[in-house]
């Protein structure tokens, strides 16, 4: 039998009933705290991120400011701390575009890095093998291929006297920058 509180309080459900106004309106306490601390992740992901990728995302100049301040602060707690206000100011930040921001950054490092591999093997594969002159020409024919075969014979020259833990030389660095852009276009 459920108590009722004194009719002269005007309270007609006691505080344990379920049908408690607002109840179903507000999350738990725990999806609460679930909420918070993904939020504060979120900042620690847009902390972690380089300072022009960060430069290109749109926030708030309070938000921003709390990252810049994280980077700086050394003291564990003290990082903690500025973390949670971080995740403060993330309540009320745009967090799907935010995600899709962060998301957009990760993968452009991952693209980056793939063009890079994918100039390495070309410039590797320039210098062993004299066909691949022609397969570079069939596949880019807008590159100059005067300049491209005078690069890959130094290449060639310089590869030839190299010791297998020595520094690349010169001619190998020429080569990577001259097919970079030609390979992957800005």
């Amino acid at each position: 039998m459920a108590r009722r509180a004194a009719p002269h309080r005007g309270i007609d459900v006691h505080y344990g009933d379920s049908a408690e106004e607002g109840s179903q309106d507000r999350p738990s306490k725990s999806a609460a705290k679930r909420q918070a601390q993904e939020l504060q992740a979120l900042g620690e992901a847009l902390a972690a991120l380089p300072q022009n990728r960060l430069d290109d995302i749109d926030l708030s100049d309070t938000l921003r400011g709390a990252i810049q301040e994280f980077r700086r602060t050394r003291s564990f707690e003290g990082r903690r701390r500025q973390m949670q206000y971080v995740g403060k100011l993330m309540r009320s930040a745009d967090e799907a575009a935010l995600r899709e921001a962060i998301a957009a950054a990760t993968l452009g490092s991952a693209q980056e890095t793939l063009a890079l591999h994918e100039t390495e093997r070309w410039r590797a594969e320039l210098i062993a093998d004299d066909a691949a002159v022609q397969r570079w020409m069939l596949a880019h024919p807008a590159t100059d291929s005067q300049q491209l075969r005078s690069l890959v014979r130094a290449a060639q020259r310089d590869a030839a006297g190299l010791a297998p833990e020595g520094r690349q030389p010169r001619s190998f660095r020429e080569l990577f920058l001259f097919i970079k852009p030609l390979l992957h276009p800005t």
